[in-house]
């Protein structure tokens, strides 16, 4: 059986700018997009139903694309083709805002819209979410997410104790958020409990990773590069393992038209992938700043 090997990095050839000069430029483009996003949205990530309210209707048709819009009365948000129950028919999931009702749309697809077969029916499913629902839904996310991470920040500063060494851990968890919520609009993933879910869990492995290396290189024995080999060795082994299974579950999701799995699983392979460069670049440079100062290049 083969055994992993965690590539051993040469960091005496970098100095702590260039270390942290790619996690930072990253960030600042996350940051930009965000606020783009901002700016012309009026919220800083694309929000799902479940934080707006409204329909969404799956409906197996052999109605063409073009036509599903101008078949009902209310406004349709958004269109998304996704793999259905049987692939040679196409199934799209419909969006439509809070103010429609959810039994009449149903209705009219029903009705109106072509089946894909003889014996089957054209809406396959249909979720409605209020606006007074997703309102208190969205604001109890975002209690959720600043308390999560206002926690980590408290415990890395009771844990260390040290200015450098706690803000090192603070920003490299803000940056696994901040930069899948940038891809996240620019590949066009709704914010959804699920995927609120999954950055949830990116501060627990964000801590994790950055704790692993802080307790190796400031509490162990062994010079500074040695306990930072000691820290990768169990780290990038535990971070890849996790980003391969969620990337497993996103693909399989994919594959079998799970849509909120497979959101989830690519939010997580996106934040774990930045974890690695955010901890063994941006984390280390501001460790070994704190430790041996700036350090000139071999």
């Amino acid at each position: 059986m083969s055994k992993f090997e965690v590539p051993e990095i040469d960091y005496t050839r970098y100095s702590n700018r260039q270390l942290a000069a790619v996690p930072l430029a990253l960030l600042a483009v996350a940051l930009v997009v965000i606020l783009g996003w901002y700016v012309m949205f009026g919220t800083p990530v694309g929000l799902g139903t479940d934080f707006t309210g409204g329909t969404e209707l799956t409906v197996q048709t052999s109605t063409p694309r073009g036509e599903l819009t101008s078949t009902f009365d209310a406004d349709v948000r958004s269109v998304q083709q996704v793999r259905g129950p049987d692939i040679q028919q196409p199934t799209y999931i419909l969006t439509f805002g809070p103010e429609a009702d959810g039994t009449t749309l149903a209705d009219t697809a029903q009705q109106n819209l072509q089946q894909a077969c003889a014996d089957c029916d054209v809406v396959l499913s249909r979720q409605s979410t209020s606006a007074r629902f997703a309102s208190s839904a969205q604001t109890t996310a975002l209690y959720g997410i600043v308390a999560a991470f206002a926690g980590m920040s408290i415990l890395a500063f009771v844990f260390f104790r040290s200015f450098v060494p706690s803000i090192a851990i603070v920003i490299s968890a803000f940056s696994d958020i901040v930069i899948p919520l940038a891809v996240m609009n620019l590949v066009g993933i709704k914010l959804s409990l699920g995927t609120v879910a999954a950055l949830l869990m990116l501060i627990g492995y964000s801590v994790d990773s950055d704790i692993l290396l802080n307790n190796h290189i400031l509490r162990r024995s062994g010079d500074f590069y040695e306990s930072t080999r000691r820290a990768m060795e169990t780290g990038v082994t535990m971070t890849v393992t996790s980003l391969a299974a969620m990337a497993v579950m996103a693909v399989v999701a994919y594959l079998f038209g799970i849509d909120l799995m497979a959101s989830i699983g690519l939010v997580l392979v996106l934040g774990l992938a930045t974890d690695l460069v955010n901890t063994y670049m941006l984390n280390l440079s501001l460790l070994r700043w704190y430790k041996l100062g700036e350090v000139t290049p071999e």
